[in-house]
């Protein structure tokens, strides 16, 4: 089951997460990420330079493009809506295709993002009285 409802910050940007309890995989919103890297001022214009990315990645015969799955997360209308996602390794290969400043620290905001839900998941639980 995938939890939809969460999303995590980078800079102070939230960018739309889905935790996968059963295979451990974080997902995370391909337009927000790309939002952030790019420092579109809207969703729209992150949605454009994904669309554009999405047609280069095709037409170079990549198969990550392919792989990418959909994920019905909370939009800013407040309506859940099909998102392409991508999950970590996904993700990695997106960012070498974007020139950013932003690359390097998103990558190692992606660390931190998986050593935390790592953490939490090994922490002993402590029983109810």
């Amino acid at each position: 089951m995938k939890d939809m409802n969460s999303f995590q910050l980078f800079e102070n940007q939230p960018i739309r997460t889905a935790w996968d309890a059963e295979n451990e995989e974080w997902y995370f919103s391909i337009v927000d990420v790309v939002r952030v890297l790019t420092e579109q001022p809207d969703t729209d214009g992150a949605r454009n330079y994904w669309k554009v990315l999405k047609n280069r990645l095709k037409k170079e015969g990549s198969q990550l493009v392919t792989n990418c799955n959909q994920l019905k997360l909370l939009s800013q209308d407040g309506k859940r809506r099909f998102t392409d996602v991508a999950d970590t390794e996904q993700l990695l290969r997106i960012i070498q295709s974007i020139p950013s400043p932003k690359a390097e620290p998103f990558k190692l905001w992606l660390a931190q993002v998986g050593r935390e839900r790592e953490n939490r998941s090994s922490r002993p639980r402590m029983p109810h009285n």
